[in-house]
């Protein structure tokens, strides 16, 4: 083939994910690629330059990125990495394009076939290059995982001759794959879990995996598009902020796991709720990257108020286990990247018009191709801040921040949380 693939080193500070395993890198081999991996780019995900270059890599240095043909990363190349991709190679990675229509022409103008993973539809044959569903069921873990450890109590119900230990009380805001991941967690834990969603379809997941669907009646069905919810009316919000308010004083730890594709996070938990619950309260907000759903995080920190209850909100939850996200990391981009190699003729080509690669390809052929970011990038003069408000999008694909997606729509099958749960 004589195309080449080459992975970097993730050059953002809080990014420790890299972007091909040696699993993979043996399986670009078998296609007739040369891989080469810079060095160091698997370190924070505990996979070693031995272990890459017996898979069949060569360790390279940042400077190989202008010989690839395909570059594949986590997250979306910034100025710096751009300049020095040659014309016409092909970027894999998590776009983030909402707020950043400026580096969205920026990748167009240098000429780049970029395309954006989390765009990825929601069908059957993608679900193996869903890279949403992959991390946001990590970050769901994840948060639970962080939730208990800032909680300075026992999660399980514990009888003893001493006495008996109550049971946490968790409560999920948001039943999509992190919600559902973070419920069965809990469940695991030993806690005693509730959750709600703004999707009357997702009571059934909930109560599949053991925990309590709380709804208000006011509210009969919030599903939008692709199984995604829709934008609450002013009386929707005002009735379900009233059920979580009287329900949210009651919990010892609350995660919180709502977006809506192309717009700020929701606000979901107000200053007023916070102050109501106890000391020594826990609230993990997935949300944060995008605004956050709790009045008062703050990305990147953990906040405690004034009553004693901590608000966490770390950045790039899914990295905080990146030894297990980059390998499904891995292998959701192998398994979209495989679908454009003609195996007969052992050749890479791009089909701008197949389905999977509209539906995420953002630039080609030296311009912004994606319907969602057309008029945007005609009109960008320079790149936007990486932390600009999102701007409104109809009929968005996906959110920037996959951490927490409802569960798709189409196919009868079990979730991961599902499968752990009753395993």
């Amino acid at each position: 083939m004589g195309q080449t693939i080459f992975v970097p080193r993730e050059s953002d500070k809080v990014e420790t994910r890299v972007a091909a395993s040696p699993e993979t890198v043996k399986r670009y081999a078998g296609l007739g690629f040369d891989v080469v991996v810079e060095a160091g780019a698997g370190a924070a995900s505990r996979i070693t330059d031995d272990e890459f270059a017996q898979a069949g890599a060569r360790i390279g240095k940042a400077a190989d990125a202008g010989k690839a043909d395909i570059v594949l990363k986590v997250r979306r190349p910034n100025a710096a990495e751009l300049k020095s991709y040659k014309k016409g190679a092909a970027v894999f990675a998590t776009m983030d394009p909402y707020g950043n229509e400026g580096d969205v022409a920026a990748m167009g103008k240098a000429g780049v076939s970029a395309f954006a993973m989390e765009f990825m539809p929601r069908i059957t044959r993608a679900q193996s290059m869903d890279v949403l569903s992959s991390q946001a069921n990590l970050a769901g873990y994840q948060a639970v995982i962080d939730a208990a450890e800032a909680y300075d109590r026992a999660m399980p119900m514990m009888m003893t001759a001493a006495g008996t230990v109550p049971a946490a009380k968790v409560f999920v805001m948001g039943a999509g794959v992190a919600g559902l991941q973070a419920i069965a967690t809990a469940r695991r834990l030993g806690a005693v879990v509730t959750a709600t969603d703004v999707r009357a379809a997702a009571g059934e997941q909930v109560a599949s995996l053991g925990a309590k669907f709380i709804m208000t009646d006011a509210l009969k069905d919030a599903s939008g598009e692709g199984g995604y919810a829709r934008e609450l009316t002013d009386a929707e919000k005002k009735a379900q902020a009233e059920l979580v308010a009287s329900h949210i004083a009651k919990q010892d730890i609350v995660i919180t796991t709502a977006l809506i594709p192309g717009r700020p996070a929701p606000k979901l938990v107000s200053a007023e709720m916070v102050k109501s619950m106890r000391p020594g309260s826990v609230i993990v907000d997935l949300a944060v990257e995008r605004g956050g759903n709790v009045e008062g995080a703050k990305a990147g920190e953990v906040v405690t108020t004034a009553n004693d209850v901590k608000i966490i909100g770390h950045l790039n939850v899914p990295g905080r286990v990146s030894a297990s996200a980059s390998l499904l990391y891995a292998k959701n981009l192998y398994a979209f990247l495989e679908t454009m190699v003609d195996k007969e003729k052992k050749s890479f080509a791009i089909d701008p018009e197949e389905e999977l690669a509209k539906a995420t390809l953002l630039t080609h052929g030296g311009q912004v191709v994606h319907a969602n970011f057309k008029a945007e990038g005609a009109a960008a003069a320079k790149p936007a801040a990486r932390n600009a408000a999102p701007k409104p999008a109809a009929k968005a694909p996906a959110s920037a921040d996959s951490k927490a997606k409802p569960a798709r729509k189409a196919p009868a099958r079990k979730s991961a949380a599902t499968k752990g749960a009753k395993s």
